[in-house]
């Protein structure tokens, strides 16, 4: 079986707890979107994994990991990495496979998404890690991919015309005094020596594996409002994070994905700027963001909170052919008085119960919240949905039906054993 993993909100789910527990039942995990501007935090005993690029299957013996043609590699994040990951005793020779036409990040990418920000008047809150330069580029037809550090002729000439020109906007426009050739040609030639090793067709490969019917786990990085098409643009991310992503960053046709998994918080969250209906006000904002520990993985920047919104669920339900839904962090909601949903929203008199794509509506609306009790802190992890308490099965009933699909995980917790499993 072939199951795309996305996320439901503005990313930061959870998803990489619900891709480890899944990796253990497939043969391929890959990567298809996105680049080191996210990450995915896995909890094994008593270590904790931070994956930025590569995909946290990698944790499991013999299972293929790839990184797709829809991620820009930052060349030194992802050596660091492989590093890192064989200083934790994990074996990455012949597992790791990154599509030879992945796009590259260099260094001008990171300098331009730095300096862009600065430059603006409404920030988008961007990581600064280069990606949308580098998606930009991709578009533009001016990319450097994998297969180019491979090639010392192709990279060299790609890279003085992307010189040429990226010099004279950094001087002119910036004040910046550019970038010099050699060191850069020199540094990725070098990364091209690298990972040869790793760098493969991997269309090919996923296409093979699906012909010889092998199980594939496509994962993506963000969530679906951060999508470029679909998300709360410009407040987004520049690739495609919806479940149809994973057909374009992998070349695996959409005829081959048997099931979409929805991932989502019990609450919501998001990093960066950008309107947020159910945001919480402060201090019960910092309050949730220590209960919950929400800083950024990547960044380490704090995220905004908010209550659970069933209007933008069902969106991403609909956009995503979600079938079913794996509810993350709810032991964070443990303990308050009472939890509230999100049914619909009002601006100006009028009640939308569908995502809004006017900007001004989705800035200026109110939510519309139906109130539920809460539920005691508890001292025994539940194993099962019924060891959790009546007024938390409520919710979870609640949020089921009203989306018309059914909740097959929920995570009570950050390690691997904290999951409760109702299919």
């Amino acid at each position: 079986m072939n199951l795309v993993l996305v996320g439901t909100q503005w990313g930061d789910e959870g998803k990489g707890k619900i891709i480890d527990i899944l990796s253990a039942k497939v043969d391929y995990i890959v990567r298809y979107q996105g680049g080191n501007n996210a990450g995915h935090t896995v909890v094994v005993g008593d270590k904790e994994y931070i994956f930025h690029l590569m995909p946290s299957g990698i944790l499991h013996k013999n299972k293929i990991c790839c990184i797709g043609n829809g991620v820009v590699v930052d060349p030194k994040v992802l050596l660091r990495e492989i590093e890192e990951a064989k200083c934790a005793g994990i074996k990455i020779s012949g597992r790791l496979k990154i599509s030879s036409l992945a796009h590259v990040i260099l260094p001008y990418h990171r300098i331009l998404d730095q300096l862009r920000e600065t430059k603006r008047e409404n920030k988008i809150g961007t990581t600064g890690r280069g990606i949308g330069p580098c998606y930009a580029d991709k578009i533009s037809r001016c990319g450097i991919r994998m297969i180019d550090l491979l090639n010392p002729g192709v990279l060299r000439d790609k890279l003085k015309d992307n010189l040429k020109e990226k010099n004279e906007i950094f001087r002119k426009v910036y004040k910046h005094k550019g970038f010099d050739f050699n060191s850069i040609y020199k540094e990725y030639l070098d990364y091209g020596r690298i990972f040869t090793p790793y760098i493969a067709n991997t269309a090919l490969l996923l296409n093979q594996a699906t012909g010889r019917k092998k199980d594939i786990l496509f994962e993506g990085a963000q969530g679906t409002f951060l999508d470029i098409d679909f998300g709360t643009y410009p407040f987004v991310t520049s690739s495609s994070a919806t479940s149809g992503g994973a057909c374009i960053g992998t070349g695996v046709s959409p005829v081959r994905i048997d099931k979409v998994i929805g991932i989502a918080k019990a609450y919501t969250t998001r990093v960066g700027e950008g309107p947020f209906p159910t945001e919480f006000s402060e201090p019960f904002a910092k309050f949730m963001r220590s209960k919950g520990n929400e800083f950024g993985a990547t960044t380490g920047r704090p995220r905004r909170c908010g209550w659970f919104d069933s209007v933008m669920v069902k969106e991403a339900v609909m956009l995503n052919g979600i079938t079913e839904l794996a509810i993350m962090k709810m032991d964070v909601l443990d303990g308050l008085k009472e939890v509230k949903i999100c049914t619909a929203y009002k601006y100006k008199g009028q009640i939308f119960r569908e995502f809004p794509h006017d900007f001004d509506v989705l800035s200026k609306l109110k939510p519309v919240y139906k109130v539920f009790p809460g539920w005691p802190e508890v001292s025994i992890k539940p194993k099962r949905l019924r060891d959790l308490q009546s007024n938390a099965r409520n919710y979870l009933s609640w949020i089921s039906d009203s989306l018309n699909i059914k909740i097959s995980m929920i995570s009570i917790g950050s390690a691997r054993e904290d999951t409760i499993f109702l299919d």
